[in-house]
């Protein structure tokens, strides 16, 4: 018998992507940890018999719970400085995100007000959202840049990222988003990608461990993006690209080209786009509440899985085009509006973006081995955490 230093018991049921890359769903189960990782999992009757608990070892009595893995948000963008509450009411009445950004709101906004913000104020505001967003059931999450775009910013940004989760008990994992937008000091956006290769992306390299670019029209196009993410990819940095949120311009065969981890948003993929994908090792990551937010189409990750392919999904949270934190609501969203059923939803949103954050051998899922992060839902039918909108978990533990 293997020993434990603590257990999780008398679930009423468990739901996870298993070892066999399936869905099981097992009744009246327990987990078995030690030293902060899963040592047995499945009926209580065979984790019993596995395992002796050690001296003084905590024993969390389940009754009447259940339990799904850690949420692993794999797109987020929870550093940056003041807000942008006046543009949500602006698109309330009518004003759209191109003409928000045109004006000089949206991104360009906020790289002002991070810009202007003190370390403290940035590290205090971070560490705040990664909290609530581990009360909401994550226990890992991508953090971007790209609201600095200056070397300086950019390094302070993924600096201020890594100890906010520390602070919030949240596993961060970084990426150095430079090419979000061009700043206002750049003398064109060609003028700047060239300054994010020189400058920024070195400063950034030993900070970050993944690479991303904001591919859309008005924005940056695939020959700025390309020269882009092949400087990254020669720092050792895994690619990422912002692609279709608006226009379809080559994103989806840029990352193809280039062995990207993934391609997100994806609301203006077409059926091309979703063949594509489907075939390769690229992983679809959905962002519904930036497409509610929007009223954008949804991204077709229901085709795209339908196909074969490989998808993830994510908050998205930033200031303005989604303004949410909570991984349940967003299962919600690719429940209800993607038709994915609730055991796809929760797989992309755990197993899925411990893919795309090169992490799927450590979280993501209640197997042995794996990093004891686990969310307890309060009842006995897991669904319940995705199905009722606004849900809070019961309880939330990393390993």
């Amino acid at each position: 018998m293997q020993p434990a230093d603590r257990l999780i018991d008398n679930l009423a049921s468990l739901a996870t992507v298993d070892a066999d890359g399936g869905f099981s769903v097992v009744h009246d189960a327990a987990i078995a940890i030690r030293d902060g990782h899963i040592e047995a999992v499945g009926p209580r009757a065979e984790v019993h018999a596995a395992v002796a608990l050690a001296a003084g070892a905590e024993v969390i009595d389940a009754t009447g719970l259940s339990a799904v893995p850690g949420l692993v948000d794999c797109h987020t963008h929870v550093v940056y400085g003041g807000n942008r509450v006046h543009e949500f009411d602006l698109r309330a009445q009518g004003a759209d995100y191109e003409r928000i950004a045109a004006e000089g709101g949206g991104i360009k906004a906020s790289v002002r007000m991070t810009r202007e913000a003190s370390d403290d104020e940035l590290l205090a505001a971070a560490t705040r959202r990664l909290a609530r967003m581990r009360e909401l059931g994550t226990t890992t999450a991508e953090v971007k840049s790209g609201y600095g775009l200056t070397a300086h910013d950019e390094a302070r940004m993924l600096r201020t990222a890594r100890a906010a989760g520390a602070a919030a008990g949240v596993r961060v994992r970084t990426t150095c988003l430079a090419l979000h937008s061009t700043p206002p000091e750049a003398d064109s956006p060609d003028a700047y990608v060239e300054t994010a290769i020189a400058e920024i992306l070195p400063a950034c390299a030993e900070l970050a461990e993944q690479a991303d670019v904001f591919l859309e029209r008005g924005v940056f196009d695939v020959d700025q993006s390309r020269r882009y993410l092949e400087a990254a990819r020669d720092l050792g940095l895994g690619l990422r690209l912002h692609a279709d949120q608006f226009s379809e311009l080559g994103a989806v065969g840029l990352a193809i080209e280039l062995g990207a981890l993934s391609v997100d948003h994806l609301e203006a993929t077409g059926p091309g786009g979703v063949e594509a994908l489907a075939d390769s090792d690229v992983i679809a990551v959905g962002l519904p509440v930036a497409a509610l937010t929007l009223r954008r189409p949804m991204p077709p990750l229901r085709e795209i899985l339908d196909r074969g392919g490989r998808v993830a999904l994510a908050t998205d949270a930033n200031p303005g085009s989604a303004p949410c934190l909570s991984l349940p609501t967003t299962m919600h969203l690719a429940c209800t509006q993607m038709g994915l059923s609730c055991a796809e939803a929760l797989a992309a949103a755990t197993h899925g973006g411990a893919a795309v954050l090169g992490l799927d051998h450590e979280v993501g899922r209640l197997i042995p081995g794996q990093r004891a992060d686990v969310v307890l839902v309060d009842g006995p039918d897991w669904r319940s955490l995705i199905a009722e909108l606004g849900a809070v978990p019961a309880r939330v533990l990393a390993g």
